[in-house]
């Protein structure tokens, strides 16, 4: 794994944590929906569960959450080391750093903090934080690799 990657990783999780800690005090506290732009606002949500809420209901379900994103991280950091190509790693670094920022907001408030809301031509997206685009950018990026990068063989 290059080192650039931990650092990256690192950097991922503290920029995250800053702009999460920020929003706690200006969107969350007093709650309130701030316009940006006529399709952007920051608006104040605890996603306890994940994408879109699911799995959200369930008081034990933050632990599990927190388990199974851990296991997954373990996984992707064991794909890391041996990832060959520079689009893999970037993008495993990605979902890497994303996913524990997330972990932390778990932990420490029992959900996510989310506070970007896009929303135009009557479609709404739920709201989401940065180490969400960072999953999924990563995501996006595994997905382009594995169906238009050159093949490779397993080590």
């Amino acid at each position: 794994m290059p080192r650039w990657a931990i650092l990256f990783i690192g950097a991922l999780i503290v920029v995250d944590q800053i702009v999460k800690h920020w929003m706690l005090s200006l969107v969350f506290d007093p709650p309130r929906i701030l316009q940006v732009t006529g399709f952007f606002n920051l608006v104040p949500v605890w996603n306890t569960g994940v994408s879109f809420g699911l799995l959200g209901d369930s008081s034990t379900s933050r632990w599990i959450l927190v388990a199974l994103a851990l296991v997954i991280v373990v996984v992707l950091l064991v794909w890391l080391m041996r990832a060959g190509t520079g689009i893999v790693v970037f993008a495993l670094v990605l979902v890497v750093g994303g996913a524990l920022s997330n972990v932390i907001d778990r932990v420490l408030y029992g959900a996510v903090i989310d506070f970007v809301d896009i929303h135009a031509f009557g479609f709404h997206w739920p709201a989401f934080n940065i180490a969400d685009m960072s999953i999924a950018i990563g995501t996006a990026l595994l997905l382009y690799d594995g169906l238009f990068g050159s093949p490779r063989t397993l080590k």
